[in-house]
């Protein structure tokens, strides 16, 4: 099984940003109700975890919010994603930072790529683990470890809080709403996760 790492400072802002987002009374009966360990309650027990196994927390909690929500889970985790993208840009480190200011100080409509370079850089473990395309007017956007799918198997994508991610990265490096849609996911069987950017009208 390819061993895979996921930040443990971002899986801190998503468990606070998780609890939140829907409260922290039912963020604890999602806890309880999949028999996760009381640990998780509280978002500082994942800055103790390693990066591996912060992995793994990744993708139950994700699976566990799907299961709780059925149906409305997709939309709660785009809102977490959505919400995730500035706190961890504040966390990130002095380059990623100055990465980030000279992509605003471009044409807007030479940002989008360079933000969602940006993205990758801060998400990403390992360079090369998520990379940014041009495609002809549109751009793609593939993450080859994709933690959220971990010892999932879905029939549709699962990467909502990628998604969410994205779509305000984009936000905030143009003012603008994109139509982003993953088309594939490792859930599903595929190498790897890709979502599309739509550019062209």
């Amino acid at each position: 099984m390819t061993h895979i790492e996921f930040p443990t400072h971002i899986m801190y802002r998503f468990v606070e940003t998780l609890s939140n987002e829907i409260g922290k009374e039912t963020y604890h009966a999602v806890i309880s109700k999949s028999s996760m360990s009381r640990d998780w309650r509280s978002p500082e027990f994942f800055l103790t975890l390693d990066e591996g196994l912060a992995s793994h927390a990744y993708a139950k909690l994700q699976a566990a919010l799907r299961t709780y929500y059925g149906r409305g889970g997709r939309g709660i985790l785009l809102r977490i994603g959505s919400k995730l993208w500035e706190p961890i840009l504040n966390d990130a480190s002095f380059p990623i930072k100055a990465q980030a200011a000279l992509l605003r100080s471009l044409p807007k409509s030479l940002r989008r790529k360079p933000a969602l370079d940006l993205l990758a850089n801060i998400l990403g473990s390992r360079r090369g683990d998520i990379t940014a395309h041009t495609l002809d007017l549109d751009l793609l956007f593939v993450d080859r470890t994709s933690p959220t799918t971990m010892e999932q198997t879905d029939d549709s994508p699962v990467c909502f809080v990628t998604l969410g991610l994205i779509r305000e990265c984009l936000f905030w490096a143009t003012g603008d709403e994109h139509d982003i849609e993953e088309r594939t996911c490792r859930a599903m069987g595929a190498q790897q996760c890709e979502f599309t950017i739509t550019i062209g009208a």
